[in-house]
């Protein structure tokens, strides 16, 4: 017998791969030059040399027995300790390896740290706009996931309304910081009265509630600031990271949660989320990986064209009279769509060839995200579309 739940959601397919989708096969009819999707978040410069040359010395010079075979359930040692010493050179807190559990991607990284530390029918909250895909990571543990409404435009997390929806049943508080979709950072003064609201209701309920914070785009900051870290701010943090932006390896699905010193439950929490992985399918990410990214930790992919990139749009679109927010980091926008509909307004930017998402995927009407990791050539290309989409409207 079919599994009716997963059945039913091949009736809610993702908008942005269809949008991706579409793109392609307009692309064929008219060529990629033409056609310009600001579609989907998969990065557009290659991964730095040196994890090229680090999976070249590991194929050459490593036993293949060894080098192939099973690491432990908690992850590659290597690569564990590698990264705790990484994020103690970079923040200034003491991880060891016993804090980091490698994970297939941000979104293994959240799926085991919102299961370890839910049960089934407790709640689970985020700031809107958010990535679409917290929802099923959140049901899938029996959890139940409640939006905080928006803090429109600067979009900054609207904590009035978090406070008075942070109830007894929350156990774990899922942020996102650079945002996707607004591209906005989280400021240290909004961590700071995030934190003390967390503090405050922990100790009022009598059990500590846990901020699971999702960190793919930390590296790609702009205008030289550095991204704060949440977990500076509270002791009970799982960081969720992913290597798929920094090094430009989405397709390699790397990624960890970082259990923060002082954390309740940290002696265990990683050792629980290996014996998670026997529920998920989520074992040990490929050990060549996690070795090869060990040796990579304090560079990056060349990220200044996200910047370059932003320039170029955000400048055109405040020209043409669009509301938007600059953007802290990421590679992404998010303008106030020219009518009311957002997704009207994308089906209408199609006639330009313009690729947009519409806000309501992120749990906010009225905008649009524009995804610019794509070639430089290609952004500048689409802005001539952008005047026309704006004419339209006048």
């Amino acid at each position: 017998m079919l599994n009716e739940t997963y059945r039913g959601m091949l009736a809610h397919k993702s908008v942005i791969r269809e949008t991706f989708m579409y793109g392609k096969q307009r692309a064929a009819q008219i060529g990629y030059e033409n056609v310009f999707d600001y579609s989907l978040g998969n990065p557009s410069v290659p991964c730095p040399e040196r994890f090229t040359a680090a999976m070249q010395e590991l194929l050459a010079q490593e036993d293949p027995v060894v080098l192939h075979g099973y690491c432990p359930s908690q992850g590659d040692p290597e690569f564990r300790t590698a990264v705790a010493a990484h994020l103690n050179r970079t923040f200034g807190l003491p991880y060891a390896q016993k804090d980091i559990f490698p994970t297939t991607g941000a979104a293994g990284a959240i799926a085991h740290a919102v299961r370890a530390v839910t049960r089934p029918g407790d709640e689970v909250l985020t700031f809107a706009p958010y990535f679409p895909e917290y929802g099923p990571y959140v049901e899938g543990t029996g959890a139940h996931l409640r939006v905080v409404p928006p803090q429109a435009p600067a979009f900054q997390p609207n904590l009035e309304a978090f406070e008075q929806m942070l109830t007894e049943k929350v156990t774990c508080v899922l942020i996102n910081t650079p945002n996707n979709p607004t591209g906005v950072v989280y400021s240290a003064d909004t961590l700071t009265r995030l934190a003390e609201i967390l503090t405050e209701k922990s100790r009022a309920y009598g059990h500590n509630i846990f901020l699971v914070s999702d960190e793919p785009y930390r590296d790609i900051a702009f205008d030289g600031r550095a991204v704060p870290y949440p977990a500076a701010f509270y002791p009970h943090t799982l960081t969720c990271f992913s290597f798929s932006k920094s090094l430009s390896l989405p397709g390699e699905r790397l990624g960890y949660v970082a259990v923060r010193p002082g954390c309740e439950g940290e002696e265990v929490l990683v050792d629980m989320m290996a014996q998670i992985s026997r529920f998920t399918g989520h074992n040990c990410p490929p050990s060549i990986i996690q070795r090869a990214v060990s040796r990579c930790l304090d560079v990056t992919s060349d990220l200044s064209v996200y910047e370059t990139n932003m320039d170029l749009l955000y400048n055109k679109l405040k020209a043409l009279g669009f509301e938007v927010e600059r953007p802290g980091g990421t590679f992404y926008l998010f303008p106030k769509a020219l009518e009311e509909d957002a997704n009207a307004f994308c089906r209408r930017a199609r006639e330009f060839d313009l690729l947009l998402v519409p806000s309501d995927t992120f749990g906010v009407t009225g905008y649009v995200r524009l995804a610019y990791c794509i070639d430089t050539e290609q952004v500048k290309r689409s802005l001539p579309a952008l005047e026309k989409l704006a004419a339209a409207y006048q």
